[in-house]
């Protein structure tokens, strides 16, 4: 890995993750959630072509951080999903990697 924040990461407390996340959101009434261990959100689109130029993005980003989240494909629809299974949990690197696929429709 060559970005130092996937270096030494280890699974974040409760109150790290819900700080993180409020950061992350900020004022997004539609941000990221915490599902079943993993930060998840649902990003829609006009189409299928429009979907399919996003996920592409994200798997960029993802091969780039070396960090891959589950992705779940629709017409219309990407959930992205981040945790990180080498600790088990949520890790800053999730967060890093969130932030990278917001910015990505700003």
């Amino acid at each position: 890995m060559s970005n130092p924040i996937h270096q030494n990461r280890r699974a974040l407390s409760a109150t790290e993750i819900v700080t993180q996340l409020s950061q992350l959101n900020g004022e997004q009434p539609q941000g990221w959630r915490l599902i079943d261990g993993s930060l998840e959100k649902t990003f829609s689109f006009r189409n299928f072509h429009e979907t399919m130029g996003f996920a592409n993005a994200v798997a960029f980003i993802a091969n780039a951080e070396d960090h891959h989240p589950d992705l779940a494909l629709s017409y219309g629809k990407c959930t992205v999903r981040f945790n990180t299974h080498d600790v088990n949990g949520i890790s800053v690197s999730d967060f890093f990697c969130a932030s990278k696929v917001d910015a990505l429709l700003t």
